[in-house]
């Protein structure tokens, strides 16, 4: 075979016949049959070694690299979402506090109203009591004055019937007692 690649290979200016190729060839110890016999052995091992070592390999490797890749490519699909549920984690984290400032401030003004609408009940509540208390004392004082003039008529009768020394009847006692309220009543 390298005597045919070599005889094809001559130009026009270089003419070399084979014979004299096979003689350079003898010279240098190369045997033909024996270079085409592991020209095919070699064709024969790099063709096994390519679909039953390399190609396997190679799927192999290429498989691993697509299996990479999909990895890497999972990976920032989760970096995405990571960083979309932090903000999103974030974002509630600022509406809840937004949302406990708004309840907290609502509680605040609740407890203010509460406080004042307290105040006034109590200052309403204290001026019913002190009204209260100042109509028992007036009733107090009313009944008191009757008392008294009752008394007072009684002790006139009875100064009187002293006085006179004589025993009045019933009759003239509520006479004595009426007239002397009448005056009582005027006096006061």
């Amino acid at each position: 075979m390298l005597a045919f690649i070599l005889a094809t290979a001559t130009d026009s200016t270089l003419s070399v016949d084979a014979g004299q190729i096979q003689q350079l060839a003898g010279h240098f110890g190369i045997d033909t049959p024996f270079i085409v016999a592991q020209m095919l052995n070699f064709a024969l091992v790099a063709f096994l070694l390519y679909r039953f070592a390399f190609k396997p390999v190679l799927a192999t490797i290429e498989e691993r690299q697509q299996k990479i890749a999909d990895g890497l490519q999972y990976a920032e699909e989760m970096k995405a979402k990571l960083a979309e549920a932090e903000k999103l984690y974030a974002d509630r984290i600022k509406d809840a506090s937004h949302e406990g400032q708004k309840i907290l401030e609502e509680a605040r003004e609740s407890a203010r109203a509460f406080y004042e609408t307290q105040t006034q009940q109590a200052a309403r509540h204290a001026e019913e009591m002190i009204k209260k208390a100042e109509q028992a004392i007036a009733m107090e004082h009313e009944r008191m004055l009757q008392d008294l003039k009752r008394q007072v008529a009684q002790l006139v009768v009875q100064t009187t019937e002293r006085v006179l020394a004589k025993n009045l009847t019933d009759a003239d006692k509520q006479t004595f007692n009426r007239s002397a309220s009448e005056a009582l009543s005027e006096v006061a």
